[in-house]
């Protein structure tokens, strides 16, 4: 018997939630964001469910060839651009495009001599201030990547620091400085991520880049997920490995932290920290059992946690446990461990399976 642990994906809803970002902005093309392998929900089975797309971003040579072999032939674009010069060629002929953001790496495209032309979207920074050249170094960036016959640059953009935080004025003043410096040219520009779709949208522009929202996560705090009319994308599923009947002032887990408060059940869950379930996780964060709430005890282990089942008495090993998905808003998780749900959905490990369910059920 497999250990009962795995992420159920949902293609169907990955489907839907791409459909709720065009309505957003129904005259932008939608670059899908499938960075850190689909933040978590498996690049090529995303991708399947993504496919309606019009193109997709993501962070590295070997995930865009990997889609490329897939027999994806739309856009694709790594988001940091290249690391090395190797990458060029390889890149240009898989038809890959690159975001330029430092003057490093427009030194390796006027130094380095490989086959394009290799795509080429030229990142600002207009107030993050992570990657991205500065606005007034974006007509010297112009002219010398024009007079490359192996480079052709395609678009701009750049990306919003606030944009979840829907009074903030940041938002405002970074879309003007990067409307005002690539007013005097035409190529395509992209702007808005996943709380610019849903908060602002007069950054919609050319393409929108949604990443978070894809994945059922609401990217503003103002309105839930279920408000917006996103569904989850994935399922954290487990099942009860054993239950135990303790007495009041029994200790459970690693340093004895929780004290039963009276005789009571105990269920123990195959999930852990060494799955992703997050290990700061705090006594009674909920937890689905048959569908019903159970709450967290005692601390998360590496491969196992312990849930109240006072009020289960009808339960026994075997039965389902979700962590979080449909009927447990990841969001709301997220929100009591302290953390936010891409944390959750990235951090769920390798050991994990991805399985898909291809029947939107």
């Amino acid at each position: 018997m497999t250990r009962p642990l795995r992420a159920v994906i949902h293609p169907a809803a990955l489907a839907h939630n791409l459909n709720v970002a065009r309505k957003f902005a129904p005259q932008s093309k939608v670059m899908a964001v499938v960075k850190a392998d689909a933040y978590g929900h498996g690049l090529a089975g995303a991708v399947q469910g993504l496919q309606a797309a019009d193109g997709f971003g993501l962070l590295t040579t070997d995930q865009a060839i990997h889609l490329r072999e897939m027999g994806v032939d739309k856009p694709l674009c790594l988001l940091e651009g290249f690391f090395e010069p190797y990458e060029l060629t390889v890149l240009a002929g898989y038809g890959v495009a690159v975001t330029l953001h430092s003057e490093a790496q427009l030194r390796v495209l006027e130094t380095t001599r490989f086959k394009g032309p290799l795509d080429v979207w030229v990142k600002l920074d207009t107030g993050m201030h992570r990657i991205g050249f500065s606005p007034g170094a974006v007509a010297d960036v112009m002219q010398r990547l024009l007079v490359l016959d192996n480079v052709r640059p395609i678009g701009f953009m750049s990306h919003l620091a606030n944009a979840d935080q829907v009074d903030d004025p940041a938002t405002e003043k970074q879309l003007k400085q990067f409307v005002s410096t690539c007013s005097a040219y035409t190529k395509p520009k992209s702007l808005a991520n996943s709380a610019a779709v849903v908060a602002w949208p007069a950054t919609y522009l050319d393409w929108v880049r949604p990443g978070i929202m894809l994945y059922g996560s609401s990217p503003v705090a103002a309105q839930s997920a279920q408000e917006l009319g996103l569904q989850p994308a994935m399922d954290l599923d487990s099942a009860l490995i054993s239950i135990k009947d303790l007495s009041r002032g029994d200790r459970v887990g690693y340093g004895g932290t929780w004290v039963c408060p009276h005789d009571m059940r105990i269920g123990v869950v195959a999930a852990g920290y060494g799955d992703g379930y997050p290990r700061h996780a705090p006594q009674g964060t909920p937890i689905l059992v048959k569908g019903r709430v159970a709450p967290l005890v005692g601390r998360v282990s590496m491969d196992m946690i312990t849930l109240d089942l006072s009020q289960h008495d009808d339960v026994q090993v075997g039965d389902p446990v979700r962590l979080w998905g449909q009927d447990l808003d990841i969001d709301a998780i997220a929100k009591r461990v302290g953390t936010i749900a891409y944390e959750l959905m990235c951090g769920v490990t390798a050991r994990v399976p991805r399985v898909y369910n291809d029947h939107g059920g």
